[in-house]
């Protein structure tokens, strides 16, 4: 997954809130990432930046949202490798 990533490890993602199942997928070369969270007060958006934060085995608080807090395309910086 940090293979999409940018320069600056900036990753965009595709969220399918409301899902029957959570999980995180690479899709024609785009993160699609599935919560069952609706997207409601932010549920969402934390649900999305949880599964991604453990898909990359990395704390939560190390995944920053940069764009797309009420989009269902987001934005979300990671952590740098270390």
């Amino acid at each position: 997954m940090r293979a999409l990533a940018d320069a600056e490890q900036r990753l965009a993602v595709r969220v399918t809130p409301g899902a029957r199942t959570e999980g995180v997928a690479i899709e024609d070369g785009r993160v699609q990432v599935k919560v069952r969270a609706k997207p409601e007060d932010g549920r969402a958006t934390a649900a999305v930046i949880d599964l991604v934060a453990q898909a990359l085995g990395v704390a939560v608080s190390r995944v920053e949202l940069l764009r797309g807090a009420s989009s269902r395309e987001k934005l979300l910086r990671l952590p740098p490798e270390a």
